[in-house]
């Protein structure tokens, strides 16, 4: 071995590649211990990372969850096709979304911890909840007070029967909820269809 390869440091693992190990330790965690167990120490040895490279990535344990759950999440299903069955697609998929292990038991104990800290939520409505508002908007023609309300129906109804029973909502609660969203948000105010407006 010549000096300079003896020498040389070997190639540390590239960003995606800790980002993946960290938000599934992160999920892992907080699924095994809960969200108040799943401090930065504990997601740190569980993702095999010193914690000085969790605190590079993200300031606060609320900014790693918010990414972790973004991550989780991926792109909201908006097919286009029509405008109720963009809204049945994407309350089936937060519903399938938040039934996944650690995913609902982080989404709700990152908002609690939202309501005292105004830099958390500014970080959660700008990593979490912009993105997919957007989309939604564009989606579905609407204003953003409405696109929000939608929100806060569909994720704050599956988030309280996640905390008040522990597991997720069943799948004919699901169809249920879908159906009475669509009562309220499935045809436009003034409109006579469901096709979406682009």
């Amino acid at each position: 071995m010549t000096p300079a390869a003896a020498s040389a440091k070997p190639p540390g693992r590239p960003r995606a590649g800790i980002d993946a190990a960290v938000f599934a330790a992160t999920l892992g965690t907080v699924h095994e211990l809960g969200y108040a167990g799943a401090t930065m120490d504990r997601i740190a040895a569980a993702a095999g990372v010193a914690k000085t490279t969790l605190y590079r990535r993200w300031p606060s344990k609320g900014a790693l969850i918010t990414d972790c759950l973004v991550d989780a999440f991926g792109p909201a299903p908006l097919k286009g096709v029509s405008r109720d069955e963009d809204l049945t697609s994407s309350i089936r998929w937060i519903a399938a979304k938040i039934g996944n292990p650690g995913v609902g038991a982080a989404f709700a104990g990152v908002f609690v911890d939202a309501v005292h800290d105004p830099a958390l939520r500014e970080i959660l409505s700008t990593r979490l909840q912009d993105p997919y508002r957007i989309a939604l908007q564009d989606a579905l023609g609407e204003s953003e007070d409405r696109v929000l309300l939608f929100v806060d129906i569909v994720v704050g109804t599956l988030l309280h029967r996640m905390g008040m029973t522990g597991a997720p909502m069943v799948e004919a609660d699901v169809t249920a909820l879908v159906e009475m969203v669509l009562r309220y948000f499935g045809r436009p105010r003034g409109g006579h269809d469901s096709t979406n407006r682009r």
